[in-house]
């Protein structure tokens, strides 16, 4: 994780990669630390029952609901008629900045 939190350099001093802020409380670091947690959990656990080790499903479990509710969710359930309503917002706006214009 360290390694992963260090900036990349190029050869003439620009900034290749950032690193990955491992406080940041969204995006990859998030997720990075509950798998860690996780591991570490399950195995101090794993010394009283065998049957611990499948909590680690809870990692795969966990990133298909991810994959569901950002990527394949969304892309499932968006309509291709979803091009109209903005054109009727446009014409609302421009029938509003009118009637401003009238009024002032």
């Amino acid at each position: 994780m360290r390694g992963m939190a260090q900036a990349t350099f190029s050869e003439d001093g620009s900034l290749l990669d950032g690193g990955i802020d491992l406080n940041m409380e969204q995006g990859m670091a998030e997720h990075l630390k509950d798998v860690v947690l996780l591991t570490a959990i399950v195995q101090v656990l794993s010394c009283f029952s065998l049957y611990i080790w499948y909590f680690w499903l809870l990692a795969p479990g966990r990133a298909l609901y991810l994959l569901w509710v950002n990527v394949l969710g969304p892309w499932f359930s968006s309509d291709s008629s979803s091009a109209a309503p903005p054109e009727q917002n446009e014409k609302r706006q421009r029938r509003q900045e009118r009637r401003q214009t009238k009024r002032f």
